[in-house]
């Protein structure tokens, strides 16, 4: 099999990652078994045999080429040589290919990002399907953990920015958008002490509530569940409460399901300043109403007990002192009792706020 390995067009994109892809994992079969006749070691020499093409001539690629050659020189020794020669050999050569599959991976690493800045800034020229594919495997990299040389890759790109003007920029498709969405959290679980700040300082959030989709307040009760108190003074600071409050009577079962869990995070994070503003903005009266609908009876199950649920997430939170738990509660019960369209219906949300109710 031919290999190519020059850079990538939007046409062959995925071609030329699984190529790189496939050198990966032979540079990690030969550390394991380096047979001088296996495919893996036909494919890396076969790669050794660019490295003087223009290709090479790019400093980042140096080192790689010269674990290739080195490779080549570790493979020829190792025909020529005795049986207790090539037991070093062998342990020579798997150390090379482990250096070898982490320049691959850094190489990987450089072409992901760098298409992905590249397709963003000419947008116009790329479809929905080609940036969803090259948002995803950034996505992907990143989600196999921390790794230094990576951050510093997506620093000085400023992939965030990037994500972030895609996601805020209705002129992409809302597939699109939702991708990056995903992308910004799993930055954040990447390093939060770096990306964190980044959120808290972007509009990040009022582009996530403006989309108002499933994907879209999935992620925004992923990262209130990963930033916490700071995220929920940040959207009570901006005066996104209400519009959040206000999904609770969409139409849509799923998207109402989808900004109760929104709620729910807040009610276990929000200080009393975000506690009060929900329930003054009539969330309590939302929910008993939420819970009486007919129109969610499919979602009756996550849907019937929400007054209880956001009381327990309140009680058991972060957010409040004990003496503000009290207080918050007595409020919840008063405003049900107002909400309550017959005795029998306070006495059972009652007793769901005062005993619980699994959130």
């Amino acid at each position: 099999m031919e290999l190519s390995v020059s850079p990538p067009k939007q046409e062959n994109n995925q071609q030329f990652f699984r190529v790189l892809e496939a050198l990966k994992q032979a540079s990690q079969h030969l550390q394991t078994n380096n047979s001088s006749n296996s495919s893996a070691i036909k494919a890396l020499l076969e790669l050794e045999n660019e490295s003087n093409s223009l290709l090479f001539d790019d400093p980042q690629l140096s080192t790689l080429s010269a674990h290739l050659t080195t490779l080549k020189t570790l493979i020829q020794s190792l025909h020529k040589s005795l049986a207790l020669r090539k037991l070093f050999l062998r342990h020579d050569i798997s150390k090379v290919c482990a250096k070898i599959e982490s320049e691959i991976q850094s190489w990987i690493d450089r072409e992901i990002i760098e298409t992905l800045t590249r397709s963003i800034q000419v947008q116009k020229n790329c479809g929905d399907e080609y940036l969803i594919d090259i948002i995803d495997r950034f996505k992907d990299r990143i989600s196999l953990g921390f790794d230094r040389e990576l951050q510093h890759l997506v620093l000085k790109s400023k992939v965030f920015e990037e994500l972030g003007s895609m996601l805020c920029d209705s002129r992409f498709s809302k597939g699109v958008r939702e991708r990056s969405a995903f992308a910004i959290a799993e930055l954040i679980q990447f390093n939060k002490d770096v990306f964190v700040g980044k959120v808290l300082m972007s509009r990040t959030i009022r582009a996530l509530i403006a989309l108002s989709s499933l994907s879209s307040l999935k992620v925004l009760s992923l990262l209130i569940k990963l930033i916490k108190s700071p995220l929920v003074d940040e959207i009570e600071c901006n005066g996104q409460i209400p519009k959040i409050l206000s999904l609770l009577s969409y139409k849509d079962g799923a998207i109402c399901l989808s900004a109760m869990d929104c709620v729910l995070e807040i009610g276990y994070f929000g200080r009393k300043e975000v506690i009060e503003v929900m329930i003054n903005e009539g969330l309590i009266e939302k929910l008993v109403d939420l819970e009486r609908k007919e129109s969610v009876k499919v979602l009756r199950e996550p849907l019937m007990s929400c007054v209880g649920r956001f009381a327990v997430q309140v009680e058991v939170g972060e957010g409040l002192r004990q003496r503000e738990k009290r207080e918050v509660k007595q409020e919840i019960l008063k405003r049900v009792r107002v909400a309550s369209v017959s005795d029998a219906e306070f006495a059972f949300i009652a007793a769901e706020v005062l005993w619980g109710s699994s959130p």
